[in-house]
């Protein structure tokens, strides 16, 4: 995100490989007896000692996991926090800021394999690991082992999120690497694994890797997508595929980014050519860029569904998911959103080639870091606060 002093302020084509989960293993349900309204409020169930960066389920599971920035994994069952981590890598990263264990993604048969995946930084790179689950006890891990490296240069800008797909394939979303204005101008070249979405197999292993390259990906490498600042939070709708990213802007604008399900192999989102639709060539603060700037005569650039302006407090978008639960009616179907320095929640949705969204009254928790599902489809947010609360986003009359 913006230098997250904003955190402290502050599938792809579905193919026919598939591994998901069998349809047999279905989430646990969420209520017994929907509630309709469309108030949406936000309850608080806990805190963690860190910033909590993100909170996800693995499928079927009736457990929340909540990342904390500090290197921890923390379970929460029946929204009580164990005492001690599922996960410490405390000793493993560089934490702070932007910097630290920023995702967490479950394989899709984790319930048969204990195998999941992390995201975090060290001080010059970012790292994607796979870890495994205690056979003895299936609240701790097993370790962790890394299996991409992606160097980098600087401390923000560092993505993180991570999501399976429906085609089994994990993506991974990477900021463009730090500093201001692209100045290693990594977005826009596809053969640097910075400002991407990246899509790997890690249930096969290529010569010299610990997974494969899917050989439909555009660019023959890990490159699914380009042409991204920040996507600190993003996700796949778990009913049709659609991709729907926040993509943290520079000076001017913030940026939600969605992309319909087949429709976003080798797709460009712009930076650093445009910030939004904005010119970064031609706007007031040229996107803060140093030396030779790149004409806005790119082709087939990704335009944003929803930008939201710096001049009206939007500083680092908090991009999260569309509610796919049982429990409350009127939010399905709809995107829950917020920006780590404005707050507030706001609303989209996507129906045929029809956008649109709302701002919603009332009060909501300060310093959001994520909106995300368990595997229930209900939605949770989490803040940058230390410690890191963790809320259930609820809808009533």
């Amino acid at each position: 995100m913006r230098n997250i002093a904003l955190l402290a302020l502050a599938l792809a084509a579905c193919g026919s490989n598939n591994k998901t989960a069998d349809a047999s293993m279905d989430a646990p349900p969420a209520c017994s007896v929907p509630t309709a309204g469309s108030k949406i409020t936000t309850r608080q169930i806990g805190t963690v000692p860190g910033a909590a960066m993100l909170a996800t389920s693995p499928p079927a599971d009736p457990r929340l996991f909540v990342v904390d920035r500090d290197g921890y994994v923390w379970i929460f069952d029946n929204e009580v926090r164990g005492q001690e981590a599922f996960l410490d890598l405390s000793d493993n990263i560089a934490a702070g800021g932007e910097q630290g264990l920023l995702g967490l993604a479950f394989h899709p048969m984790y319930a048969a394999n204990g195998v999941f995946f992390v995201f975090y930084t060290t001080n010059d790179k970012n790292v994607v690991a796979r870890c495994g689950t205690s056979t003895a006890n299936p609240n701790k891990s097993s370790g962790c082992t890394p299996i991409l490296q992606i160097p980098d240069f600087a401390g923000n800008h560092n993505g993180g999120m991570m999501e399976f797909g429906k085609d089994g394939l994990l993506y991974i979303g990477t900021g463009d690497g730090g500093g201001m204005g692209d100045p290693e101008r990594t977005a826009q070249d596809t053969t640097n694994l910075l400002g991407k979405m990246l899509r790997i197999d890690v249930d096969k292993k290529d010569p010299g890797k610990e997974y494969a390259v899917p050989t439909d990906n555009p660019f023959g490498n890990e490159v699914f997508m380009y042409g991204l600042r920040n996507p600190w939070r993003w996700s796949f709708d778990a009913e049709n595929g659609d991709l729907w990213i926040g993509d943290v802007g520079q000076g001017v604008v913030e940026e939600v980014d969605v992309l319909k399900a087949g429709e976003q192999k080798g797709k460009n989102l712009g930076w650093s050519v445009y910030e939004g639709t904005g010119c970064c060539m031609t706007q007031g603060d040229r996107c803060t860029q140093v030396g030779q700037q790149a004409a806005c005569t790119l082709t087939d650039v990704v335009i944003p569904k929803d930008q939201r302006m710096h001049s009206d407090g939007w500083l680092a978008i908090i991009g999260g998911q569309v509610y796919r639960g049982s429990c409350y009616t009127d939010m399905v179907g709809w995107y829950f959103y917020s920006d780590s320095n404005k707050g507030g929640l706001a609303k989209a949705r996507l129906d045929g080639d029809t956008f649109t969204k709302m701002d919603l009254t009332g009060t909501f928790p300060n310093s959001p870091a994520s909106i995300h599902a368990d595997a229930r489809g209900e939605l949770f947010l989490t803040t940058s606060s230390t410690p890191g609360r963790v809320y259930h986003i609820e809808a009533g009359s």
